[in-house]
């Protein structure tokens, strides 16, 4: 992972070749590719004879440790460059890119060196297909996540199951590359620089948020709105079941639970917003320009993208709220997105609808079914301790904020927004308008642990510092 790490570092100088301004910083790269690849090369030496299989505890420590290792080594090109960035702010800035997250403390993007914008996106593209391969093939082996409600078989690791798994991989890597490509060229032919193009293409499918401008999307046209709403939503739906389509599984995509719901909360939510809005202000209000504007940034903080138009949470008090309760919502389990994922509010309506029946009917015999297929007590148990452990953390982050002397609004938002992976907050300071760079570096260090711990499911990185892990 190093040694990939450090090859996507020269991209940025490699990519911008040619272009006087472009990269000013490539010596930054270029010493932080050489000591990512010789701490990657050096691990290579000191292991290339252990042959020993990966267990679950060693998987543990492998996925947790690799994650918040690979944010700190992002965050080097951004340490050594020329643009007098501390270090806190460097690894808040990393940890937000590979995490898909999209919060950013860093202002001035307009007119900021092209290879740094360049690094920005690249890490959320990378992330985006790491955390897809995290969430099929890593998370069910560990027995954490949903994805074991979804694709059990991608998740053997038997001599069996390896054929399924690289051919899974194969196809998972293949569909993020051929979306990526469409976004690049679409946004290009609807009138971007090539430029925005590439990065507001690599970002948008990863739902990572990241912009070339610090108006974010709001310089772009409706069109341009319009399109990159398209992207993020295929960003948040099952990866591994446009694969399946693609083998011929036709209509599988559509018949899944969590995609139907996915796309009506899409469909509901920002035509009762646009009603409020005209409702509010009906004076010269434009139906279509205002739907457009009031989709983008809906579907933008749905799907954990961070991408802004303008400041929706000026809009009034109930989308104030709105927006708030949406950034729990996240996208399809298997996708780039963030959150607590669909899958797991249908299943809390399942469970509801099963108790309120057992009330009704005390001897009676309930089966829960999930597309298809039987939900055991294992992974009900699993997401009841996920929410009850993403609820804790919420109210730990927030109370840490809060100490830093933090208003309510900054602290909690800037809470959920870390665990959900959403980006910006609400707020005047880290609000769709604003940034994270006012912060304490205090603050900054606890919402980067909260950026990977939302990004790991939570559950994995509690499992690995609990003591009881260590105890054998």
């Amino acid at each position: 992972m190093f040694v990939l790490l450090s090859m996507f570092m020269t991209l940025p100088a490699l990519l911008l070749l040619g272009d006087p301004s472009g990269a000013p910083n490539y010596m930054a790269f270029a010493e932080s590719a050489a000591i990512v690849c010789g701490l990657g090369i050096f691990g290579l030496l000191l292991t290339y004879k252990n042959s020993d299989e990966l267990k679950p505890r060693y998987m543990f420590v492998l996925t947790v440790s690799s994650w918040f290792i690979i944010s700190l080594f992002a965050s080097l090109p951004f340490y050594l460059s020329d643009n007098d960035i501390s270090f806190v702010d460097a690894v808040f800035e990393g940890t937000s890119g590979i995490t898909t997250t999209g919060a950013t403390v860093l202002s001035g993007l307009d007119s900021m060196d092209r290879d740094l914008l360049l690094w920005r996106s690249i890490l959320q593209w990378l992330g985006g297909i790491g955390i897809i391969g995290m969430f099929v093939a890593v998370l069910p082996f560990l027995r954490v996540g949903g994805m074991r409600l979804f694709a059990t078989e991608s998740s053997e690791w038997t001599e069996k199951g390896l054929p399924r798994m690289k051919t899974l991989s194969r196809g998972l890597l293949f569909v993020y590359l051929i979306f990526s490509i469409i976004a690049v060229v679409t946004y290009r032919l609807s009138g971007m620089t090539l430029f925005d193009a590439f990065n507001h293409g690599l970002t948008s499918i990863a739902t990572g948020g990241f912009s070339t401008s610090d108006q974010s999307m709001g310089k772009f046209s409706d069109l341009i709105l319009m399109e990159a709403t398209f992207f993020m939503i295929i960003g948040s739906l099952p990866f591994f079941l446009f694969v399946r389509e693609m083998h011929g599984q036709h209509g599988v995509l559509f018949r899944d639970k969590q995609v139907r719901l996915f796309l009506a909360i899409l469909l509901v939510v920002p035509a009762l917003m646009t009603i409020y809005r005209w409702w509010v202000s009906p004076v010269h209000f434009d139906l279509l320009h205002n739907y457009a504007i009031t989709l983008f940034n809906i579907t933008s903080v749905v799907t954990t993208t961070g991408y802004a138009s303008e400041d929706y949470s000026a809009w009034g008090p109930l989308a104030f709220v709105v927006f708030f309760f949406l950034m729990f919502v996240g996208g399809c389990s298997g996708s780039t997105a963030g959150g607590m994922k669909i899958f797991r509010f249908q299943l809390s309506l399942i469970i509801l609808r099963e108790q309120l029946m057992r009330l009704l009917h005390p001897r009676a015999v309930f089966t829960r079914n999930y597309n298809g297929r039987a939900v055991s007590d294992e992974i009900i148990s699993s997401m009841i301790a996920y929410t009850f452990i993403f609820l804790l953390c919420l109210l730990i982050i927030t109370v840490l904020l809060a100490s830093l002397q933090l208003d309510f609004v900054t602290a909690l938002s800037g809470a959920l927004t870390s665990l959900t992976n959403v980006g910006p907050g609400l707020g005047e300071i880290i609000g769709p308008a604003g940034n994270f760079g006012p912060l304490p570096d205090a603050a900054k260090w606890i919402l980067s642990v909260g950026m990977l711990m939302g990004r790991l499911e939570v559950l994995s990185v509690v499992i690995v510092l609990s003591p009881a892990f260590w105890r054998h």
